[in-house]
């Protein structure tokens, strides 16, 4: 990478780990913290812990359609400028109802998709996916620090703490956006953002539904843990101050298991991996529902969810990646992460509607039943070789698509082609047999 691009990678990915701190770091403590509200119930707590989802699942394919039509940094501001108020709305709440408004506002903020194609848009397309790699490993290291750094900050300046530092580090990131990060090129974004023609085919696509289903109960599962396990930790008269202790080796020994599960993948993404990943989310969700648990046996438990939880959210953005169309990531990653998202604010609401009717063991073993119906999807997902996507640029027009397509396709390392003549793009999937020369001369014959 040139000076450039390592300047525009670290940048938007402080960004990113800036703003996703904020959104994560309530997580581990509002379930407790919640408690002072006077109109405090498990329900509101879910609502408070899952609601930013909606927003975020509502607003994230029309926000990255958006930056196409008014530029990438005017959407990343604005998006930074909703999540800050939504933040000082929360920090300022007298009641769990008005905390809930700020967390929907927060998640109203919806940029990730602009953040990467405005990556896409500052680095060329053969260190791109260095710069994607650098933003990919913040967003895991934010949640980490932010489920670490949730419980201090609360001990020390309260929940209205947790969201006031949150809205300061949104606004922290809009000089980042707006000087720091160069302006780039505005590149074709088939691969990039959600197009809308491409939505209702991809939606039904036979593979990539099993993904999206799949994302959607992995983060409902993350969500409705958050609101239950921190009270949990209550009943072994551990204060909010000291659940960091369990957090951070929790975390540590799940890194662990993910390197060993990864090592066994050998760089593929079996499926065998895959259900066991689910297994083990499953498994400890059982053994959560066990009344009157140990602290090691509720530790084990959570270590073996965040095994299987890591090792999944890793790779399933990497199978919606192989698996969507040449031309059609964007819009399958759209899709994907609104049903990510989707996902928290259901986590949420089941979360707190059970434990607010019946109880707290009846929740966890919600979560472990929901497992049986993921593997019945999982076991349906077919196995991919990890390909690698490549945009050129041609002159051609409606009547040479036939034709470049057919040529584009004879050269070695090809699978996938797909033209678009607006912006005389080329979309191409490809293996490590890809003979770019020859495809270049092809575009330029």
């Amino acid at each position: 990478m040139n000076a450039l691009e390592l300047r525009a990678a670290l940048a938007l990915a402080s960004v990113y780990v800036l703003r996703m701190m904020g959104l994560f770091m309530v997580m581990p403590v509002l379930a407790v913290a919640a408690m002072d509200y006077p109109d405090y119930s498990p329900l509101l707590v879910g609502l408070a812990v899952g609601g930013y989802g909606l927003t975020q699942a509502a607003l994230q394919i029309p926000m990255g359609m958006m930056s196409d039509k008014w530029g990438r940094k005017p959407v990343i501001l604005l998006g930074l400028a909703v999540f800050a108020i939504g933040s000082f709305v929360a920090a300022n709440a007298d009641s769990m109802a008005m905390m809930i408004v700020g967390r929907i506002l927060q998640g109203a903020g919806a940029i990730a998709g602009a953040i990467m194609a405005l990556a896409t848009d500052v680095s060329r397309e053969s260190q791109r996916a260095k710069v994607l790699a650098i933003i990919g490993i913040a967003i895991g290291f934010s949640f980490y620090l932010a489920v670490i750094l949730g419980p201090l900050i609360a001990n020390s300046y309260g929940l209205a703490g947790v969201f006031g530092i949150t809205g300061i580090l949104a606004i922290l990131c809009m000089p980042l956006v707006k000087w720091v990060v160069p302006n780039g090129v505005q590149l074709s974004s088939g691969d990039t953002l959600p197009q809308k023609d491409q939505l209702k085919r991809l939606v039904f696509s036979s593979q990539l539904w099993r993904l999206n289903i799949s994302v959607m109960i992995l983060h409902m599962m993350i969500t409705l843990l958050f609101v239950q396990l921190p009270v949990t930790l209550l009943n072994f008269d551990m204060t909010l101050d000291s659940h960091w202790t369990v957090y951070l080796p929790v975390l540590g020994a799940s890194i662990v298991g993910l390197i060993v599960m990864m090592g066994a993948a050998r760089g593929r993404t079996p499926k065998s991996l895959l259900i066991t990943g689910v297994v083990l989310m499953g498994g400890a969700f059982l053994a959560l529902s066990l009344e009157d648990n140990s602290w090691w046996w509720v530790t084990a438990a959570v270590v073996l969810f965040f095994t299987g939880f890591n090792y999944l959210e890793a790779n399933f953005p990497a199978l919606v990646s192989s698996i969507a169309p040449a031309g059609q990531k964007g819009t399958a990653m759209g899709l994907y992460a609104s049903f990510q998202f989707f996902g928290a604010f259901l986590g949420g609401v089941i979360s707190g509607l059970v434990t607010d009717i019946w109880s707290q063991e009846l929740a966890y073993g919600i979560g472990a039943a929901s497992t049986l119906v993921w593997l019945f999807i999982i076991f349906g997902v077919k196995e991919v070789s990890r390909v690698k996507r490549v945009m050129m640029h041609g002159q051609f027009n409606d009547t040479d698509i036939d034709v470049i397509e057919g040529q584009l396709m004879s050269v070695p390392g090809v699978l996938e082609v797909t033209l678009n003549t607006e912006s005389n793009a080329v979309y191409l999937k490809v293996n490590r047999d890809f003979d770019a020369v020859k495809a270049k001369d092809v575009l330029t014959a």
